[in-house]
């Protein structure tokens, strides 16, 4: 914020923060509504692990599904902002998540890739993380 006094930046800072915040909780939200609607039961919202955080998760017929959601302008875009260090260790907190499940790690896992346009239009891309 070149030119603004060091308070007034520090505001718009916060205001900006404020507004990918709520915009990132209202893509969760319509990701989330898109699996329930498909028969899916919410495990856990944002849940966080020793190595990071899981954005949804979810049980399917026959695996836990954990999804990372990303929003952008477009799906293109939004999909790029998902790297592979993200993918280490979202894949190590699912470890860690079904750790604690009667399987354990033999759990079948699935990682899904829910990309939110800004018109909301919701896209899944289903066990994502081997394409990327």
């Amino acid at each position: 914020m070149i030119g603004l006094p060091a308070a007034q930046g520090s505001s718009q800072r916060t205001s900006r923060g404020l507004v990918a915040c709520s915009a990132g909780r209202m893509a969760e939200d319509a990701v989330s509504r898109a699996y329930l609607d498909t028969g899916h039961e919410a495990l856990a919202e944002r849940w966080r692990g020793a190595a990071g955080e899981i954005d949804l998760i979810f049980r399917g017929k026959d695996e836990v599904i954990f999804v990372e959601v990303k929003k952008a302008a477009t799906h293109d875009l939004a999909a790029r902002r998902l790297g592979r260090l993200q993918i280490g260790r979202i894949t190590l907190a699912a470890q860690e998540f079904c750790a604690d499940l009667p399987a354990g790690l033999m759990t079948p896992m699935r990682f899904d890739l829910a990309l939110v346009d800004r018109f909301g239009r919701v896209e899944i891309l289903e066990n994502a993380f081997g394409a990327v």
